[in-house]
């Protein structure tokens, strides 16, 4: 119950892909629609904590929690425990019920491949793409990056809310969510999520 990944900001993600089939990868789960929930207490203890509670539904639904992230070479370490729920509502009034609320809504389209015995899953944010590899170890992650050509030393240290809180912070975003809607007429640059982009050079 460990999750071990590395992050990219990618500027061509049909050119990726292609690489990825070229590879011999096989496609898990085609292009879908993620709807995630952070959870929190009202004083955010959770977050301050950098723990994960999460309710997300794409082509089924699954709660998460996660433990804070270690950095090991490039790499985000973090205990990781998630199991699908038959009922994406209940599970938010259940957590509601617990004192949890909705401190953030996210979402995201994900594909995602497996290759070599790693997860590679293609995201597209409302504010960029992106690839997460998951995989047991790092050598093997890092041995899929070079396969697809992606610079190791322009991989991502934070999470998708991380680079999102620091946006707002910096760029002054006034938006409450990272929901496309939301994002909807806002462009924005590698540089302004003060990101390399992977698949360049």
């Amino acid at each position: 119950m460990e999750e071990i990944e590395v992050k990219f900001y990618i500027t061509n993600l049909e050119s990726l892909q292609d690489k990825l089939i070229l590879s011999g990868a096989v496609l898990l789960e085609p292009r879908v629609l993620e709807t995630n929930l952070r959870f929190d207490s009202a004083n955010h203890t959770l977050m301050q904590s950098q723990q994960v509670l999460r309710l997300r539904k794409d082509s089924q639904a699954h709660l998460t929690y996660k433990d804070s992230t270690r950095l090991q070479d490039g790499v985000m370490v973090r205990r990781e425990i998630e199991f699908e729920v038959s009922d994406f509502n209940a599970a938010r009034e259940f957590l509601q019920a617990l004192g949890y609320e909705v401190a953030v809504i996210y979402e995201k389209y994900r594909t995602a491949y497996t290759l070599s015995d790693c997860e590679v899953l293609l995201d597209e944010l409302p504010y960029g793409n992106f690839c997460e590899i998951e995989g047991e170890d790092i050598q093997t992650i890092h041995a899929v990056a070079d396969m697809l050509g992606l610079h190791w030393t322009d991989s991502i240290p934070n999470s998708y809310l991380g680079l999102f809180s620091q946006l707002r912070n910096t760029k002054k975003v006034k938006v409450e969510n990272l929901t496309f809607q939301a994002f909807e007429g806002i462009h924005l640059s590698a540089e302004d999520l003060g990101v390399i982009p992977a698949d360049l050079g």
